[in-house]
């Protein structure tokens, strides 16, 4: 077991009918005027962005409001979040989406409260050193943004898609209402739980001794959303089964299935990245495509974490090869892909790269060759480049 922090700052408030307390919630923080920050229409539509706008003028809240996110959210609109928020006086950003509009909030705090272009904390020139305070009201479980470090922001010059991580931009609250979620459609919703699932299993297989609690708390998290992603795509209404994935995807984020290992290898993440910056996939989908390819690419550096995983989370029979039993693992993933209708590879994803822009994707990712990716085995330029090229 390796040595750990777990700091989860977060309130949570679930159930039904909860963001309706998002005035008193955003008062108790002690703003004087928020900034609400939300996607498309769907918001509108469905009525959810006046329920919340009435909640905070009942709570006197002063708040104006920025709309416009989409899924890989750009930077443009980041940097026009900050010149809102500094006109304006804004002291507080309150999220209304899913994790491309808490990505999006999270860049704008970042940029509020510290000098400078607040690019250079996605492309790792220097860390920030605070962020205007946040709040989120969720709408779609997949990114477990409403509780995590992290923050992802895609720049439009050159298709650039970077994180950042850091303990400023946990939220102070979390409002999760599983029916919220109702109105996606399907694969928008299978793509989450896929999201859900890759930031356990992430954290799951690595190169650590791991801890025994934690492994079950990531195998029982992992089966979960399997069982119930099943059933969603059968009865996207059923309460039980969202609110199920709606706690699953912020419990796979927040740092509880890190506890005791390396951190994770995160490898699947920084591929995904790149095709979602290049080519606008979603974030879930474009994870379950290359997932598979990472996998075979990588299990012989550590056969029996990869067995582990087969027997404890896809329920596959132990062979007593670590090597045979981990093949099995992973083809029973990519089977369970399958089923929730998720690709398992660049041409079921409808991407379909050059050999020349699989080269770009692996330059991008390795930052021009300057960094390996993952821990379960590092990963150079050229390494990406064939992960790549065994998904297509």
């Amino acid at each position: 077991m390796e040595n750990f922090h777990y700091y989860t700052p977060t309130r949570v408030v679930f159930g039904k009918e909860t963001e309706l307390q998002t005035g008193q919630l955003v008062k108790e923080c002690g703003c004087k005027k928020v900034l609400v920050h939300y996607g498309s229409g769907s918001v509108k539509k469905s009525g959810l962005l006046d329920r919340i706008c009435a909640a905070l003028e009942e709570a006197e809240v002063d708040f104006v409001t920025l709309g416009g996110v989409v899924p890989n959210p750009r930077l443009s609109l980041v940097y026009e979040g900050i010149r809102l928020c500094r006109e304006e006086s804004v002291d507080f950003i309150l999220a209304v989406g899913g994790g491309s509009v808490i990505d999006s909030a999270k860049a704008i705090g970042y940029g509020m409260a510290n000098e400078g272009d607040v690019w250079d904390f996605y492309a790792k020139k220097r860390a920030p050193q605070g962020c205007l305070p946040l709040g989120v009201v969720l709408t779609i479980a997949a990114a477990g943004s409403e509780m995590s470090d992290s923050s992802v922001i895609t720049k439009e010059e050159g298709w650039v898609k970077r994180g950042c991580n850091s303990n400023y931009v946990r939220p102070r609250f979390a409002v999760m209402n599983p029916e919220l979620t109702m109105t996606l459609p399907a694969y928008q919703t299978e793509s989450g739980c896929v999201d859900i699932m890759m930031h356990t299993m992430e954290r799951y297989l690595n190169q650590a001794d791991n801890m025994e609690l934690t492994d079950g708390i990531s195998e029982c998290l992992i089966r979960t959303v399997m069982k119930n992603a099943k059933i969603l795509l059968e009865n996207p209404k059923d309460y039980e089964a969202r609110a199920e994935v709606m706690w699953a995807g912020s419990l796979s984020h927040n740092g509880l299935t890190g506890c005791g290992t390396d951190g994770g290898d995160w490898a699947s993440h920084q591929l995904e990245h790149e095709l979602g910056g290049m080519y606008d996939v979603a974030h879930g989908a474009g994870l379950s495509a290359v997932w598979g390819s990472w996998a075979r690419y990588v299990m012989d550096a550590r056969p029996e974490r990869f067995a582990r995983f087969a027997v404890q989370v896809m329920g596959v029979e132990d062979t007593r090869n670590a090597m045979e039993t981990a093949e099995k693992g992973v083809q029973a993933m990519e089977e369970f892909y399958r089923s929730i209708e998720m690709p398992t590879s660049l041409e079921e994803l409808g991407v379909h790269p050059t050999e020349e822009e699989v080269r770009e994707l692996a330059r991008k990712c390795s930052f021009d060759g300057g960094r390996t990716i993952g821990c379960v085995k590092k990963l150079d330029q050229e390494d990406i480049f064939r992960i790549y090229m065994n998904a297509r």
